[in-house]
Order: C-alpha cells, then sequence, then structure tokens
C-alpha cells in the first residue's frame, strides 16, 4: 500500500489501537501492521511526533515503565482521546459511504446492467 495511505488518518489510527489499553511505541506499531494485514507499516519518525502531539493536545496520556533495565514510554487513552475516537469513526463511515458511492455506484432504478 501507498505509502501515504494513512495520510490524514493517522490519529484515528493511533487512538483505535489504543483503545484496549496502554502500549509503547513498537507495540503500538506492531498492533497497526497486525490489524492491517501488514498492509500498513508506520515509521516511528512519524508515528512518535503523532503521539506527541496527541497528547499535548490532551487525547492521551503517557508514562514511564521499566522492564527490566530499560525504561519505555507507554501511551493510552483520556477520556477526550475515546470522544474523538468515536468521532473519528462516524468520519471514517460517512468518508468510506461517500467514496463507495461514487465508485461503485448502485445501478439506476430500471436499468439493466
Amino acid at each position: 500500500m501507498k505509502g501515504d495511505a494513512v495520510r490524514g488518518h493517522l490519529d484515528g489510527l493511533l487512538l483505535a489501537v489504543l483503545e484496549s489499553g496502554p502500549l509503547h511505541g513498537y507495540a503500538i506499531i506492531a498492533a497497526v501492521q497486525e490489524r492491517s494485514g501488514g498492509a500498513l507499516e508506520l515509521r516511528t519518525g512519524t508515528m512518535y511526533p503523532a503521539l506527541n502531539r496527541l497528547e499535548r493536545l490532551g487525547l492521551l496520556r503517557s508514562s514511564w515503565q521499566s522492564v527490566g533495565e530499560r525504561r519505555r514510554r507507554c501511551y493510552e487513552l483520556t477520556d477526550a482521546g475515546r470522544r474523538t475516537l468515536a468521532e473519528e469513526r462516524t468520519a471514517w463511515d460517512e468518508f468510506t459511504r461517500a467514496i463507495g458511492a461514487v465508485l461503485n455506484p448502485a445501478p439506476a432504478p430500471g436499468r439493466a446492467t
């Protein structure tokens, strides 16, 4: 899939994979890749600035967790993030219906297909 396929949808993707609970950066990348059947691959240079922006907006919160001697930042949704995710889903449904109506129009009544 084209690298710019997630442009405009990155926030929704990140919020969606964090809906089930906190994840660290590489787990977020893996979740997006797994859910998309390998079609979507996030780059760290794209994802981390987006996570930081979503945190500044109050849609995510993060905390440092230690795993052995390593520390990693974990991100989780806030209540505002859950509301925004619901809005993203509604917008996505409307968008896909509109595009689908253009790409796959229903045959006009009475016309043979």
